[in-house]
């Protein structure tokens, strides 16, 4: 790890490179972009969906935070990252589908599903648990009923990707379009050790390699 100088120097990589070869692509993106797809996936440096998806710039629209997550639609309270990018992709770009990716050792799901953090202060891990609480009930389920090995954090991370999903459909925005037919919703799990991705099915509730 060489910090920010390594940076630069992909930096110039793709100056030099990418740039140069697919100069006239970035003279069109920046007069718009129409992206074909939300992204909502973990911050986690290990899943990146633009790699993953083997996908150019302005292909997709990403919405990263910790273990994927979309809280529930709600208008007060504080600041909603997740809800004005959702709603400036679905509103403004129309975007056509929404995935939520989630994936194998997720620290987010690992810390809700052990506890790690509950009861720690902001700066110590309270931001995560905080953020983590959506899921606390399945977590302590699971927990309780299965453990805490990779078995259960492979539920836990599914549960996660679920209830993802239907938190975007208590959005009236995301909901009226997938009722008409304009917006599509899908659920996928990525394996890091692997390389594969396991899509959901929501008809029987099941995911299955791609």
């Amino acid at each position: 790890m060489k910090g920010f100088g390594n940076l630069l120097e992909g930096y110039r990589r793709f100056r030099a490179n990418k740039f140069v070869t697919e100069k006239g692509r970035w003279q069109d993106l920046a007069e718009g972009q129409s992206p074909r797809a939300v992204v909502i996936a973990c911050s986690d440096s290990r899943a990146d969906p633009a790699t993953i998806f083997d996908s150019n710039p302005g292909e997709i629209f990403v919405v990263r935070n910790v273990a994927n997550l979309v809280p529930p639609f709600e208008t007060g309270g504080g600041r909603h990252g997740v809800s004005a990018a959702l709603e400036f992709a679905v509103t403004q770009l129309e975007v056509p589908e929404i995935v939520v990716m989630g994936h194998e050792r997720c620290g987010g799901i690992s810390a809700a599903l052990t506890g790690k953090f509950k009861g720690a202060a902001a700066g110590e891990g309270g931001f995560v648990s905080a953020w983590m609480n959506q899921v606390d009930g399945a977590a302590e389920q699971i927990a309780r009923d299965h453990g805490t090995d990779e078995e259960a954090h492979r539920m836990l991370e599914e549960v996660a990707i679920r209830q993802s999903l239907a938190n975007l459909r208590t959005f009236p925005f995301v909901a009226a379009r997938e009722k008409n037919g304009t917006l599509k919703l899908l659920g996928c799990h990525f394996s890091i050790r692997d390389g594969e991705l396991w899509l959901l099915d929501e008809a029987d509730d099941s995911f299955r390699p791609v």
